[in-house]
């Protein structure tokens, strides 16, 4: 009877380790959708931008389907952890912070961070020269944390659900600057019309204290297996050259560092 039982037990464990292995036939990405030239929704509702391009690559060398869900930046990790999607590809930086919720394939891109103002603003950013100026931030990201930690109470920090609503606030003279990804602001407003009225100001933005070591696609801890899939993609595409042929569409400059 003992001996049955462990028998019994054996082959439930082992049923059990079989249903918990995952063949990743399908790869769902949760991306923004407004935070241009990483990614933004187009009329139709359709997604393009470089994130979008880099999911479909990845999907391609890993020879599984791909699936990308649009989800707003407040509630991407928490869908994530919610199993909305498999993995986040949107432009989000690696972080201590962060990766205690999840883990991160390692760096697909690295950009650095600018402020932009209307021209001739004068802005002083010091401690001093910033004290009650308004400065737009896209809300919990590493640029919100970065004026946090360093300038306190000093500046005024308004946050916002997107920078499509910072860059409005900027024009209607709202608020005095926006900080952000330099290729981003320069997509979602400088490249815009009326956008030859701003310019970047301020100093280059690339501590790793803050800003983390570059881009990497969030992964739930349990799904160890399509992090080491997705390190193992883009380090393919890189070598491949399909990275570069992506990074050219958007940029024209290197957005992945050595």
């Amino acid at each position: 009877m003992k001996k049955w039982l462990l028998v019994a037990a054996m082959a439930a464990t082992a049923v059990t380790g079989v249903a918990q292995a995952k063949e990743w036939k399908v790869v769902r990405f949760g991306i923004e959708g407004a935070y241009p030239p990483f990614s933004w929704t187009e009329p139709d509702g359709s997604l393009k931008g470089f994130d979008v391009d880099m999911a479909n690559a990845l999907c391609k060398q890993m020879q599984v389907k791909c699936k990308i869900v649009r989800q707003d930046w407040d509630g991407i990790i928490p869908s994530l952890l919610a199993r909305k999607y498999d993995a986040i590809i949107a432009a989000m930086s690696i972080t201590d912070e962060r990766r205690k919720k999840v883990d991160f394939t390692h760096k697909y891109a690295l950009i650095p961070n600018k402020f932009i103002a209307k021209k001739g603003s004068n802005i002083d950013f010091t401690k001093k020269g910033l004290k009650g100026v308004k400065i737009g931030v896209q809300r919990a990201t590493t640029h919100d944390k970065y004026l946090s930690d360093n300038y306190g109470d000093s500046v005024d920090i308004v946050r916002y659900g997107s920078f499509d609503e910072a860059y409005l606030d900027l024009a209607n003279g709202r608020i005095a600057a926006v900080l952000g990804d330099a290729s981003a602001l320069e997509e979602g407003m400088l490249k815009k019309p009326g956008g030859d009225k701003y310019e970047f100001v301020g100093p280059t933005l690339t501590d790793p204290k803050w800003f983390g070591e570059g881009f990497g696609i969030a992964v739930r801890k349990r799904d160890k297996d399509l992090t080491e899939k997705l390190n193992n993609a883009i380090d393919a595409v890189r070598a491949k050259g399909v990275y570069k042929q992506i990074s050219s569409k958007y940029f024209n400059y290197d957005v992945y560092g050595e």
